[in-house]
């Protein structure tokens, strides 16, 4: 495996940390592939991750975002993880996880449930008033701010 040695981009690229941090973490291979999960697009700006967490109540599982990063982790502590009898198979992993997303810019989460095994986060993305297109409006030729002062002048006069 090549790996790339990206410290020059930290000392010469000033504000295009995040940029050198993304190319960083994709260089990173997530080997294990524990919880399995999906995304989903429900619509122009609304998303959903699902995560197969079985075995874990709601307060065993913490949902965190930070800048850009939604990070998703769940543990369980060993008295709970012992059970009442001895395992002749273990097929259920209740291994600790810790799964990290990267979201875009103005994307959100906007809710989480635990259904059926299932961890549902909700995401939606809203762009700021400012971000929005506006149409602008195409004048005739004269500005109405000349015009206004045309007819202030003729009234002076």
């Amino acid at each position: 495996m090549t790996t790339f040695d990206l410290s020059p981009l930290y000392r010469t690229a000033i504000g295009f940390d995040r940029m050198a941090d993304m190319l960083s973490n994709a260089a990173r291979v997530d080997s294990n592939g524990y919880p399995p999960y999906n995304i989903e697009s429900l619509g122009e700006d609304r998303y959903r991750i699902t995560m197969a967490v079985a075995g874990f109540s709601p307060d065993e599982i913490e949902i965190v975002t930070e800048r850009n990063t939604l990070t998703v982790s769940g543990g369980k502590s060993e008295s709970e993880e012992q059970g009442e009898g001895e395992f002749l198979y273990r097929g259920i992993a209740t291994r600790s996880f810790e799964r990290r997303f990267q979201l875009a810019d103005h994307v959100e989460v906007d809710g989480a449930n635990l259904e059926n095994g299932l961890l549902h986060i909700e995401l939606k993305r809203e762009l700021p008033e400012q971000m929005k297109p506006r149409k602008i409006e195409i004048g005739s030729g004269k500005s109405r701010l000349i015009e206004g002062e045309r007819k202030q002048k003729v009234k002076a006069a």
